[in-house]
């Protein structure tokens, strides 16, 4: 195969993950938008969509597949290619999330609304712009940049303990706040997880630049 038509191949892989990651982010607004307006019907929609985007994953994996097998190729071009499959993974359990935070809307049912979604919208704010810098650090291939990036998620886990300990108290001194409270908290879960597989992918980014794997945020543990 022609050089030209072999770094062809690699952009249209690129293209896809992006592609991908598109639908991530859309799958997340959309479900902050239906938890904020108690919108059902987009609810649905998010959750219906998450087949396709667990389609587009398979398909980025094949066609990585397809190049690894016909071209054998090494060093960075390899670790551009396995990299793939690690944040095709990551942007498909972000769309994962996002249906489950389109599910708790729908347990939520008639709840008053426009919701007061407080911090948690914040989190939301934090994990879709970590989201977006991501997939931008994978395409120009900037490990400095996924560095930084990763450091937003520790203002997304300090939103989420603050959430936590909001609820708790509520809940406690309002046992007629229990079912709301454990709903906030299971979304606050869901966009802290956003955000760690975030900093996934930015460890990715890394790998393919630098070729050492290095554990971000380490202090979570």
């Amino acid at each position: 195969m022609p050089r030209a038509r072999y770094e062809n191949d690699l952009r249209e892989r690129g293209d896809l993950v992006l592609a991908l990651g598109s639908m991530a982010e859309k799958a997340t607004l959309n479900a902050m938008e239906a938890l904020h307006d108690g919108d059902t019907e987009l609810s649905r929609q998010v959750i219906d969509h998450d087949r396709e985007i667990n389609k587009k994953r398979f398909e980025i994996e094949d066609r990585c597949l397809f190049v690894i097998a016909s071209q054998a190729p090494v060093a960075s071009d390899l670790r551009y290619l396995a990299s793939m499959f690690y944040i095709s993974t990551d942007l498909e359990r972000i769309a994962d999330h996002a249906a489950d935070i389109a599910k708790i809307n729908i347990r939520l049912g008639d709840e008053p609304v426009p919701r007061r979604l407080g911090r948690i919208a914040s989190m939301a704010d934090h994990a879709v712009a970590m989201l977006h810098h991501s997939l931008e650090a994978f395409v120009r291939r900037d490990a400095e940049f996924a560095r930084r990036i990763s450091a937003a998620d520790n203002e997304v886990d300090r939103l989420r303990d603050t959430v936590y300990s909001e609820c708790l108290r509520s809940m406690a001194g309002d046992p007629a706040s229990i079912r709301r409270g454990t709903h906030r908290i299971w979304t606050a879960h869901r966009i802290e997880r956003i955000a760690d597989r975030c900093t996934n992918m930015c460890e990715r980014v890394i790998y393919t630049v630098t070729g050492r794997m290095q554990e971000l945020n380490v202090s979570k543990q």
